[in-house]
């Protein structure tokens, strides 16, 4: 393990064996995040129809759960989910904030309570992704839609690099990656959760770099 890379926090957080920040609470996101992020908001858009007056969860949002400032005039509720979120957040009426560690925070939620939730370049960071899985399809209502985001094997590959050579990728947080996965990988572990494989459409995001999937309870 290049220890080299790691920060004073990260290298307790490995120790403990528990992440108690956020994506973007002690650092500014590069470029390389600034650009993955939008690729996703504009995947999420795409896939998620009409989001006016729908209760949208965020699961490990980041920090300043950056998606959700960008459409919160048009849902009629947030629920955000993240071992630590931004001060200004828990002060918007709008705004559930739970912060804790996923998958155990999600059981304060109510089952088929949301309509839409998001988790994003999340799963790769758990050591039990297959129980926060099982709490999305849990939470989600009938009929809403869960959208997952994983890095690929591919992006293992490109994520290291950026990181370790190039600079343009937080080392913490990929040397935090437990996981990669291919649609190979991935659609077992959401059937598995409990969606219909006919629910479930998943496939190759970012130029390859990550796995997409949208799954209709």
């Amino acid at each position: 393990m290049p220890q080299q890379f790691l920060s004073n926090a990260s290298k307790r957080e490995r120790r403990e064996g528990v992440r108690t920040r956020a994506f973007g609470q002690d650092y500014q996101p590069t470029i390389v995040d600034r650009f993955g992020v939008w690729l996703s908001s504009r995947q999420i858009r795409k896939c998620a129809g009409p989001i006016n007056q729908k209760a949208i969860g965020d699961f490990g949002c980041g920090y300043h759960a950056a998606f959700i400032r960008t459409v919160l005039p048009e849902v009629k509720r947030a629920v955000l989910v993240d071992c630590a979120l931004a001060d200004d957040l828990k002060e918007v009426p709008k705004i559930t904030v739970i912060e804790g560690i996923l998958p155990a925070v999600l059981k304060q939620l109510r089952a088929d309570s949301l309509d839409i939730i998001l988790c994003v370049s999340v799963l790769e960071h758990l050591w039990d992704p297959q129980s926060t899985l099982h709490e999305c399809f849990r939470i989600i209502r009938p009929g809403g839609v869960c959208m997952f985001n994983v890095p690929s094997w591919r992006g293992k590959w490109f994520l290291e690099f950026s990181a370790f050579r190039l600079g343009l990728s937080p080392t913490d947080e990929v040397l935090d990656h437990k996981a990669y996965y291919d649609v190979k990988d991935f659609r077992p572990m959401l059937i598995q959760a409990g969606f219909f494989p006919s629910n479930i459409r998943c496939f190759s995001h970012k130029f390859g770099l990550n796995t997409f999937a949208i799954c209709t309870k």
